[in-house]
């Protein structure tokens, strides 16, 4: 299993293609998009290139390949035309033994926690910074940061997880955090 993990597009033609052309180099089996795929939110500046007719144009094209969860910008409408799911709060995988809660982060976070079990990992987007924290009872909270809008001077990035590793890397494809889970 490989996965690519990415969050928070928030419309910007630019960082989808670059995204994207990151999964091709990946060669990733799915990629997992954590919401906030086309509106940027009252809250957030307009990212480079907003354009979200065009995010539509190239994630539907790659419909088959794609695994969303719902962010608190993705409506009813977004699914309209979207060819792909969108609008689930949440989705569970596994990376090896471990459960992986994955979610948005806007209802599900740290500080509201979904029911998890002891050694379950917490993958959200929704604050636009990477993170890799233990907590609780050997859990992990994971995220992936922002393709679009990062904050606090993190790197527009994504998440590679396989079975037994998280690599945080930038949309130009260098490493610049490894974890083991």
């Amino acid at each position: 299993m490989k996965l690519m993990i990415a969050s928070d597009i928030h419309g910007s033609s630019c960082y989808c293609r670059e995204m994207l052309n990151a999964f091709d180099l990946e060669q990733a089996d799915k990629l997992v998009l954590l919401g906030d795929i086309l509106y940027h939110g009252p809250r957030n500046d307009l990212p480079k290139d907003y354009a979200p007719k065009t995010v539509i144009s190239l994630l539907n094209e790659r419909k088959s390949e794609l695994l969303c969860v719902r962010g608190n910008c993705d409506t009813e409408v977004d699914q309209m035309v979207l060819q792909f799911p969108i609008m689930a709060d949440y989705a569970i995988f596994y990376a090896g033994d471990r459960m992986i809660y994955a979610t948005h982060g806007h209802n599900f976070n740290k500080e509201s926690l979904p029911p998890m079990q002891p050694g379950d990992i917490l993958l959200h987007g929704h604050t636009h910074i990477p993170a890799w924290e233990p907590f609780g009872d050997n859990n992990l909270y994971l995220n992936p940061g922002s393709v679009s809008i990062p904050k606090e001077s993190s790197a527009h990035g994504y998440m590679i997880l396989t079975e037994n590793e998280a690599l945080w890397k930038d949309l130009g494809g260098a490493v610049y955090h490894t974890e083991t889970i």
